[in-house]
């Protein structure tokens, strides 16, 4: 049974960036099956919350890696970590702990839900996806595996605008598939008035190829006004060396090929 604690990796977001993994499977578990994910195909979709990893084996993990110099503590893994019905609990665990941020990586599935809502309000971040404008496209570049609307998502995540006092992070991933929705993106991102925009596109290994840097360039500027508007070709993510390589690239597949932005040789 590996760590369900892994990292430090390089993140263009969040800096040194320590990964906590509460589904710590073998396997992706997750709401959604996105055409971009690094993971692969969501071969074991999952629907309902539950424990899947036990608080304690989350202590053990903590005092096995001792002091560690990083910037954040990231909820993120093998898929969606809302799926673990500790995980509010788990995020005051880890902040006591490390005494470092706390931030959580999450797809916005699960984010319907009141329990939801306020087990992420505990965290000091949480970078929340958004994808698409419609739910055409919602469909074709998430392909959600449980019942979930994009209209949906979108008034739970202004619900959870209206009383997270942390930071609220949009991510929108773009593709081929959204690349000419920026204007409407815009348009959802300003109605959602979040404190950061970040914009990205897969330069991870996936099924997918990213765009270029003028066409990412090309969407920033429908973004024009809004503050806090970042893409991951203007980030400089710093130098680390994971603790242990193989947890690390079981959950990020390009330090298998020594591929990680900014990882140390």
């Amino acid at each position: 049974m590996g760590s369900v604690i892994y990292g430090p990796v390089s993140s263009w977001r969040l800096g040194r960036s320590l990964g906590v993994d509460m589904l710590s499977g073998q396997q992706k578990l997750c709401s959604f099956d996105c055409v971009y994910c690094q993971l692969g195909s969501t071969v074991r979709p999952v629907a309902r919350r539950k424990e899947f990893v036990s608080l304690e084996r989350v202590a053990q993990g903590l005092e096995a890696i001792g002091h560690v110099d990083v910037d954040y503590a990231t909820f993120s893994g093998m898929g969606e970590p809302t799926l673990a019905s500790n995980l509010g609990e788990a995020i005051e665990l880890v902040r006591s702990n490390l005494k470092v941020p706390v931030a959580v990586l999450t797809n916005s599935s699960l984010m319907l839900r009141q329990d939801v809502r306020d087990e992420l309000a505990r965290a000091d971040v949480v970078v929340a996806k958004l994808d698409a404008p419609d739910e055409v496209i919602f469909r074709k570049v998430n392909r959600p595996r449980i019942r979930c609307r994009l209209g949906e998502i979108l008034e739970a995540l202004r619900l959870f605008r209206s009383t997270y006092r942390g930071k609220l992070a949009i991510a929108m991933m773009f593709i081929d598939a959204n690349k000419d929705r920026a204007d409407e993106m815009a348009r959802l991102a300003r109605e959602l008035s979040p404190d950061e925009v970040q914009i990205n596109t897969p330069l991870r290994p996936c099924a997918v190829k990213p765009l270029s840097p003028e066409k990412i360039a090309e969407i920033q500027s429908a973004f024009s006004g809004l503050e806090g508007v970042v893409t991951v070709y203007q980030a400089s993510p710093p130098l680390v060396k994971p603790f242990d390589m193989a947890e690390t690239a079981r959950r990020r597949p390009e330090f298998q090929k020594g591929e990680a932005r900014g990882q140390v040789p």
